[in-house]
């Protein structure tokens, strides 16, 4: 299978970026890297959907720390709604709300269903388990005014893409195998591309290991960024893969790209919970990369990928 020729095109053009000096993510310093990220960001914008009601929520974690939200909700659905818990990705490193803000208006909309998107806190200041640490407490949050917000607890679902995703899928673990650390049971888990194993080099990271937007050097990068030790990795809380016990963990929707490098350690996970008897329904996208729910302006077919997503979505959290 060939990359898609639009993708293509614009990897084409990041690769003669670099060739003309501006340094890849890896080289940059963290604050550097947000920067250049949530200006990709701008550069990227698709026109999502905006008829929806967007909420600021300013809470705390549990230390007493900011914990940002932000709450979408379709204008017209009626009460008590589903709930799709959203973690950004970028690595534990960069990424925000504001990132991530059309990807979430699109599920909002397609699916339909409330989406409350997570601000947890970044590394290096902020290393592992912190990020998952503010996820518990956002779970919290929900759980305790979710009644006046209109949102039905009985069905929700963790989601998030790259990094995100990891935070989404080891939540839903806790959620079976140490159930009071979380505040809500999923329904559902919807994982888009996601780190599930910092332990070993996976034969996709060696094949997708540049070229393909997110590199192998970025990775490593964003790992030692986010970990505290190399012993790190080896926590199933870090690298989810490397659990035990998946059985009882709720239903997922998988996104995996063809040229990603993440690919094989997403399919493993897959095989993995479909081998402890949990439903797994794997969207594949054969010629696009990591990142793609973010390329909808590269690649107008991404909404198409958004629609498959939010049906797969709408279907477990009936």
């Amino acid at each position: 299978m060939s990359l898609h020729p639009d993708l293509e095109a614009f990897l084409d053009l990041a690769q003669d970026s670099q060739d003309a000096g501006l340094p890849a993510m890896h080289q940059m310093t963290p604050s550097e890297a947000r920067a250049t990220f949530e200006q990709t960001t701008a550069q990227l914008r698709w026109p999502a959907p905006e008829d929806l009601l967007v909420s600021e929520i300013d809470t705390s974690a549990r230390d007493g720390a900011p914990l940002a939200l932000r709450l979408y909700r379709p204008n017209a659905a009626v009460s008590p709604m589903p709930v799709l818990v959203y973690f950004h990705g970028g690595g534990f490193v960069v990424g925000s709300l504001d990132s991530h803000d059309g990807v979430c208006r699109e599920f909002c909309q397609r699916t339909p269903c409330a989406v409350l998107s997570v601000g947890y806190r970044l590394a290096p200041e902020h290393r592992f388990p912190t990020a998952l640490e503010d996820g518990e407490d956002a779970l919290s949050w929900l759980a305790e005014n979710a009644v006046s917000l209109g949102l039905d607890t009985s069905r929700v679902a963790f989601g998030g893409d790259s990094a995100g995703a990891t935070l989404a899928t080891v939540l839903a673990i806790q959620a079976v195998v140490q159930p009071h650390t979380v505040a809500i049971a999923p329904k559902a888990q919807l994982l888009c591309y996601p780190v599930t194993d910092a332990s070993r080099v996976h034969d996709s990271r060696l094949l997708f290991s540049e070229g393909y937007l997110l590199e192998s050097d970025t990775l490593d990068w964003f790992y030692q960024h986010y970990a505290r030790s190399p012993e790190d990795y080896l926590d199933w809380r870090f690298s989810p893969l490397l659990a035990e016990d998946l059985q009882g963990v709720a239903p997922a929707i998988m996104l995996l790209a063809g040229f990603d490098p993440l690919l094989d350690e997403g399919q493993a996970y897959a095989d993995k919970l479909r081998g402890q008897g949990v439903s797994v329904e794997v969207e594949h996208c054969p010629g696009l990369t990591h990142d793609l729910l973010r390329m909808a302006s590269v690649m107008p077919d991404v909404l198409r990928v958004h629609e498959r997503l939010s049906r797969a979505l709408a279907g477990v959290l009936v």
